[in-house]
């Protein structure tokens, strides 16, 4: 029996492998017909604070910091969906210790935003950063101010924080593990799981 499960074990890796080549690539060709979404990086913090010109102008206790890059494609949809994702992740224990089962608004935490073009960054073959897919200026300022309102009007205004848009800033904090998950809008949020990365998100 056991020479029989071990026989079998190459065929059910191939398999495997076929099924995740197949997703990969389903994925590839609607980023190419689609493009990209909007983009958060987020993380379980104790403490956060954004310092420009040497002054504090936000800072949080414990909560969730959220570095935010917009794509040059994003929409309304986009906004929406990571709001959605941003308040409903659970990255914290309930009461009774379980881990993974409680987000911000569950447990009454404070939320700082960071604009952040540069995640939408690519590298040339000279190895400097590109920035063409992040939104222009004008129009991710208007959109990022529209996220947070959205945040706000889907929780607590007062728990929701952020920087100052296009300054250079001083951005501090304490990660709480570390943990740290990627959230992105976008073609494959479409076919999100609960299970699995294919609604976008990773740890």
């Amino acid at each position: 029996m056991l020479q029989q499960e071990n026989l079998s074990l190459p065929s059910v890796f191939i398999k495997r492998t076929i099924q995740f080549q197949k997703a990969f690539l389903l994925s590839l060709l609607l980023v190419a017909k689609f493009g990209w979404g909007m983009r958060l990086v987020v993380q379980r913090v104790k403490s956060a604070s954004v310092t420009v010109d040497g002054t504090v102008v936000s800072s949080i206790g414990p909560g969730a910091m959220a570095l935010v890059g917009l794509h040059q494609d994003d929409t309304q949809d986009d906004l929406e969906y990571c709001c959605k994702r941003l308040l409903a992740c659970k990255l914290w224990e309930n009461d009774a210790g379980a881990g993974w089962r409680h987000g911000v608004k569950q447990r009454g935490l404070e939320v700082l935003c960071v604009s952040q073009f540069t995640l939408y960054g690519t590298l040339s073959k000279k190895h400097q950063p590109d920035y063409k897919l992040s939104m222009k200026n004008a129009q991710a300022q208007e959109m990022y101010n529209r996220f947070l309102e959205m945040l706000k009007s889907n929780y607590e205004p007062d728990k929701i924080k952020d920087g100052v848009f296009g300054a250079m800033m001083d951005v501090a904090l304490v990660n709480d593990g570390p943990v740290t998950i990627v959230i992105e809008s976008g073609p494959l949020a479409s076919s999100e799981s609960d299970t699995g990365r294919s609604g976008g998100d990773s740890l």
